[in-house]
């Protein structure tokens, strides 16, 4: 069978931890083939994640990480802060430029599935964006929760499973693998 090069839409959810990692697994392994990365973080911003200085170490000219979130987002019967709720445009209108820009092969849209379930980003929006994306454009997105019409639209779809969480033993997050 002839090579097929295509621009891929994949999708990384589920309640299991590791979304964001198979992310970055797949990022690392795109700078390896000489593609330009980024990362666009919807929800991270307070904390000081491993994958920050990694990517300075292997040079912001092939991988971009941009957090843009304020860290935690509180969810429940209120609607969403308005902050948080700019805060996800912003990065939304960032993403989309990129996309389109044609600077980078592989952008990740990093925690995107939170913000539409959440009910800050329409999922529509991305998914038109999605369907206008530069045929070699690769688009990850990870967060659980894809809604159905993201799911509908992506040629690869992997949904983590939690078996077991040492955080069910009362051992907390570990440096160098939850951040």
């Amino acid at each position: 069978m002839p090579e097929t090069k295509k621009g891929l839409i994949i999708v990384f959810s589920g309640p299991g931890k590791g979304k964001t990692t198979a992310a970055l697994g797949t990022a690392f392994r795109a700078v390896g083939q000489g593609l330009r990365v980024l990362m666009v973080q919807f929800i991270k911003g307070s904390w000081h994640y491993g994958e920050l200085d990694a990517c300075r170490m292997l040079g912001e000219d092939r991988i971009k990480i941009l957090p843009m979130g304020r860290g935690f987002v509180k969810v429940g019967v209120e609607k969403p802060n308005p902050e948080d709720v700019r805060m996800v445009e912003e990065a939304w209108q960032y993403a989309s430029q990129a996309i389109l820009g044609g600077d980078y092969d592989l952008v990740v849209l990093d925690e995107i599935n939170y913000a539409i379930s959440y009910k800050m980003l329409d999922p529509l929006k991305v998914r038109d964006l999605l369907k206008q994306k530069p045929e070699m454009v690769h688009v990850i997105l990870t967060g659980r929760n894809a809604h159905p019409s993201i799911v509908e639209c992506a040629d690869m779809v992997t949904e983590m499973r939690e078996v077991k969480h040492p955080y069910q033993q009362g051992i907390l997050a570990q440096r160098g693998i939850e951040y």
